[in-house]
């Protein structure tokens, strides 16, 4: 049994195609079906189960695959153990960034980072929060900025700040008069909210609490970014809601809009969030440090009231 072998049947595993793992192995499919048939007759079992399309995993075949992840895993924790007591931060580094936070937060680190980490190789994408769970479970990224407490116990949650949610109120609604809101004012119905999909605007409907289930139905609007929120809002559609950073890149003619809520201000906690067997700790905190070393000129709210991202559950 080999470090290799096992790769190929988690390649397989993943991919449900003999073809696809191999291009994915960057080795041909034949020299891939021959590695993994030595690795059955070895152990004496079927993995897979080639009779269906896609090619499944046996009962034996699923215990195996738990184990091989772990195995990999740690076959590489020689290197990253190395590279500690080193002191060098280099190498591939895959990030995910959720799509409410991408816009105000890369700009902020991508440039000092690579600047003062030449040797880290950056891959970054833009995923929902659901989905950088998936692929760091899966080890197909090593950290993930997202809105935060997810309650997952394989997910380490390292926060970075606090965002205080900001209403945008145009002069002609209800509540362009007050200076500051406060959540017992707001209207679901009124409120033009993110597509489903986005943590933020679960958020939202967690802020305001059990009166958004019966109004769910009454939803007019829902756009897939703020900038868009923002114009329909001007449209004399509804107000929005907008996390604190957004709201720094607005317009002067924007500006006056813009409506903190009383304190505890309600906000969303952003958190480096990665696998609890996660290798790569040295790069991590490398970009923690940057981060913090920025974000904390832009953003230092503390009498904030956290807001969990969390669908809440219907009892």
């Amino acid at each position: 049994m080999t470090i290799t072998q096992l790769k190929y049947i988690l390649a397989v595993a993943e991919h449900q195609n003999f073809t696809i793992a191999a291009a994915h192995c960057a080795v041909t499919q034949p020299t891939l079906s021959m590695q993994i048939q030595k690795l059955e007759e070895a152990l004496e079992v079927q993995i897979f189960n080639r009779s269906k399309k896609p090619i499944s995993l046996t009962e034996i075949g699923k215990k195996i695959i738990v184990q091989a992840k772990i195995i990999v895993a740690e076959s590489h924790r020689i290197g990253d153990i190395v590279d500690r007591q080193k002191g060098f931060v280099g190498g591939e580094f895959k990030i995910a960034i959720i799509p409410t936070v991408m816009p105000t937060l890369l700009p902020m680190f991508l440039k000092t980072f690579t600047k003062k980490h030449p040797e880290v190789q950056l891959k970054i994408e833009e995923l929902h929060t659901e989905d950088c769970i998936k692929k760091l479970n899966d080890g197909h990224i090593d950290v993930a900025i997202a809105a935060t407490p997810l309650e997952n116990e394989d997910i380490i949650e390292w926060p970075l700040y606090y965002e205080p949610f900001v209403g945008f109120v145009p002069e002609w609604h209800r509540l362009a008069s007050s200076k500051l809101l406060t959540v017992d004012a707001l209207e679901i119905d009124e409120l033009l909210l993110l597509k489903d999909g986005h943590c933020f605007k679960e958020s939202i409907l967690n802020l305001c609490g059990s009166f958004a289930d019966k109004n769910l139905q009454s939803f007019r609007l829902e756009s897939g970014s703020f900038d868009t929120l923002i114009k329909l809002s001007k449209e004399n559609l509804g107000m929005t809601l907008l996390p604190y950073l957004h709201t720094l890149d607005l317009s002067k003619e924007d500006q006056p809009m813009l409506r903190e809520f009383e304190k505890p201000a309600p906000a969303r906690e952003i958190s480096m969030i990665y696998h609890k067997s996660q290798l790569k700790m040295q790069l991590i905190e490398a970009l923690k440090k940057t981060i913090d070393g920025l974000v904390r000129g832009a953003i230092s709210f503390n009498d904030v009231k956290i807001i969990s991202p969390l669908q809440q559950k219907k009892t």
